[in-house]
């Protein structure tokens, strides 16, 4: 198994590796887009089932990325001879259409283009084309396509053409490390604030006339080192899961108002820790939370801040809404994730892929 190490992959990988071993399942993971901290490797090694190669690659969806990524492919390609698996699941494109001696998942956690299209509503410009290729390729070479949400799903298809084999597996998460506690007055959120797509920035706009607090967990600066001036904000800092934990037992509400959430593992988390949850009205969050949240338009700062304020002020809805959210998110579980996974493992052991039989009959 393939996944970054600086977002939410790296989260998913671990809980589906650890969700996998009741099954017998065995996970080397291979990391790329930067080395491991501290908190990672702690949390890794707890898994026994789980081992770690470890690179730091760059990414596809990086800057100039691809002389790394095709390094990465070579890289891959000898852990593959090296540990003869059964099953290659990638959680990235590009290296899909490499010559993998078995059966191959590609998950669609996010792409550059449909990010592009719901964050900057248009087509990704003309430098983009190489990716495109790049990811086309990848995804039609692979037996099994795998998205966490039907909208995804869609857009992947929409945007790369006619899939192989492909189905939708929602994320889980353990509500043991997401226990409800004694719920205080602040909103929380959670992201880098200069990330367009989680567009926390909605949320700065609106803060000093709500009154709550909110406190924002991740990054405050952008990579360009500019100083972000948004004085209305509580900033934490980046948190690990263990650090973030408390703060979503404390806060009574989670706002994400995204504009581009393919899964939305943060909005799990805090419906899991009893968080009323307000909700960037986009389709993959409809699909997910019906009406176990309050939806807004993302780009809508007056409908923000009255659903903010709809629950602030009213303790009956504000509890219902919360009740809703941890209803709803218990269904998200790593046992079902686990489940759909083994199935779509236990198919694609089956097949005898056609990049398997051309190689088979080179060396013949």
């Amino acid at each position: 198994m393939t996944a970054d190490t600086i977002g939410g992959v790296w989260t998913y990988a671990l809980e589906l590796t650890r969700a996998l071993e009741p099954h017998g399942i065995e996970i080397c993971l291979a990391t790329m887009g930067a080395r491991l901290n501290r908190g990672q490797i702690k949390e890794a090694n707890l898994i026994p089932n789980l081992e770690i190669c470890e690179s730091h690659f760059k990414l596809e969806w990086m800057k100039n990325p691809w002389r790394d990524v095709d390094r990465a492919g070579e890289w891959l390609l000898v852990l593959a001879a090296e540990r003869h698996p059964d099953v290659i699941h990638l959680n990235g494109f590009a290296h899909g259409a490499l010559p993998w001696p078995a059966p191959v998942m590609v998950v669609a956690h996010s792409c550059v283009l449909s990010w592009w299209r719901a964050v900057k509503g248009q087509t990704a410009p003309p430098d983009h084309d190489h990716y495109r290729e790049i990811v086309r390729g990848g995804i039609r070479a692979a037996d099994l396509v795998i998205a966490p949400s039907a909208a995804m799903l869609g857009a992947v298809r929409e945007l790369y053409g006619p899939l192989p084999q492909s189905e939708v597996i929602y994320n889980g998460r353990n509500p043991d490390f997401f226990q409800p506690g004694v719920k205080e007055d602040f909103v929380l959120t959670a992201g880098r604030l200069w990330d367009e797509a989680k567009n926390l920035a909605a949320l700065a706009a609106v803060a000093h006339e709500l009154p709550w607090p909110i406190h924002v967990a991740g990054e405050m600066k952008p990579p360009d080192g500019r100083k972000s001036r948004h004085p209305h904000l509580h900033p934490l800092g980046r948190l690990s899961t263990e650090e973030l934990a408390p703060w979503f037992a404390k806060a009574s509400i989670y706002a994400l108002p995204a504009q581009y959430e393919p899964f939305g593992l943060s909005p799990l988390e805090a419906a899991l820790a009893g968080c009323a949850l307000v909700l960037g009205d986009i389709p993959s969050l409809r699909e997910i939370w019906g009406d176990a949240a309050l939806f807004v338009p993302p780009n809508d700062h007056p409908a923000l801040k009255a659903a903010l304020e709809r629950l602030i002020t009213n303790r009956p809805q504000l509890n219902r809404m919360a009740s809703r959210a941890l209803v709803r998110a218990m269904e998200f579980t790593p046992r079902k994730m686990a489940k759909g996974y083994f199935s779509a493992y236990s198919r694609l052991m089956q097949m005898i892929p056609a990049r398997a039989k051309g190689l088979m009959l080179c060396e013949s």
